[in-house]
């Protein structure tokens, strides 16, 4: 379907799943464009084909995945501070930052205009966002990590959207927890692997694991980023929108090359059924299916995987600031942290208990 003049689509829900379909002209031709399609089917209800709504036909069709708040949401918000939400999305869309951090920023902000009710954004202060973080703390009970959240968006629109700066100096932020990383041993990494029986499957946590990635890396990865001659990976625009290289490690090689000419990815190395970027979600899975098979109990993320990463490289006597590039750590301070969980010196103090 290189030419879309024919065609119009529209969202809906068929058989409970959610699903584009596509409109046009009886045609022979067209009809057998669209049966060429993965998982495309008739719907004899709605008398249209249609296909799953999934990220690579919304990229194929040409229509937008962009982040709007719901009606639902806007219908709480007054129309002059509708304008101020727009404002802060205009302003984070100029400078850059990333998707995730719009969603989150516009989310969190809608919540203090939502609190603000008829007054104005433009011209509340420090006793207004004083009197929405006790709120917060005091009525919703929220965690110290969420309560921060807020505050950068609301800090992100008075110094970057309005350029007050001065409003915060007098709010104090709440004590952040200090939290370790969690991370797996060099056991249940090996029973996580053995009981991944998936090729691609296999791959993917092999890579997430051996190169240190984290999960919108992996599946930003792309075939051309690998260079199995130097033996390195190229990984574009991480955490940061920062490049840099990690090794590839030899053990996987021979499986990559397996693993290519079985499924024989287009573009990204790793793609979901319909084609594009493997999905968040599916791995996420794929990580939780493999920790119930190999009987591992301790709740982790597929985060966990970078964690052990750093955290074996450490105790295998990797210097700390290798470990901060392989990473891709703009701070050295986020690294040290794992020096708090890798410490063979702390471990091989014998309890006086032992003793006696």
């Amino acid at each position: 379907m290189n030419d879309l003049t024919p065609f119009t689509f529209t969202s809906g829900n068929c058989n409970s799943q959610a699903v584009i379909f596509i409109h046009f002209e009886k045609n022979l031709d067209l009809t057998s464009q669209i049966k060429q399609l993965t998982g495309s089917k008739w719907s004899s209800k709605h008398r249209s084909w249609y296909v799953p709504d999934v990220s690579e036909y919304r990229k194929h069709f040409g229509l937008t995945n962009e982040f709007t708040l719901g009606n639902h949401v806007l219908s709480k918000i007054p129309i002059f501070n509708q304008f101020e939400l727009q404002r802060i999305i205009n302003q984070l869309k100029l400078k850059g930052y990333s998707p995730n951090t719009l969603k989150s920023y516009t989310n969190e902000f809608a919540q203090f205009l939502y609190f603000l009710k008829d007054r104005l954004a433009v011209t509340s202060g420090e006793n207004e966002v004083r009197d929405y973080l006790l709120y917060c703390i005091n009525d919703l009970k929220l965690t110290e990590n969420t309560i921060h959240s807020r505050i950068n968006a609301i800090k992100f629109y008075y110094e970057q959207v309005l350029f007050q700066s001065k409003i915060f100096l007098e709010i104090p932020r709440p004590k952040k927890q200090s939290k370790l990383p969690k991370a797996l041993n060099v056991y249940e990494i090996k029973r996580l692997l053995d009981v991944t029986e998936n090729l691609k499957h296999n791959t993917m946590l092999k890579l997430c694991y051996g190169m240190g990635l984290r999960l919108s890396e992996i599946l930003n990865l792309k075939i051309s980023d690998i260079d199995s001659q130097s033996m390195r990976v190229h990984i574009e625009c991480g955490k940061g929108k920062k490049d840099r290289f990690v090794n590839l490690p030899q053990s996987i090689l021979e499986q990559l090359r397996s693993y290519y000419l079985k499924y024989k990815p287009k573009k990204y190395l790793f793609e979901g059924q319909y084609g594009g970027q493997y999905s968040g979600r599916s791995i996420q899975q794929v990580f939780k299916n493999s920790l119930e098979k190999a009987r591992i109990i301790k709740k982790v993320g597929i985060h966990s995987l970078r964690h052990s990463y750093a955290t074996h490289l450490l105790e295998n006597g990797t210097d700390i600031r290798f470990i901060q590039e392989l990473l891709g750590h703009k701070d050295i301070k986020t690294t040290l942290i794992y020096t708090h969980v890798s410490d063979k010196s702390i471990r091989k103090i014998i309890s006086p208990l032992d003793n006696l």
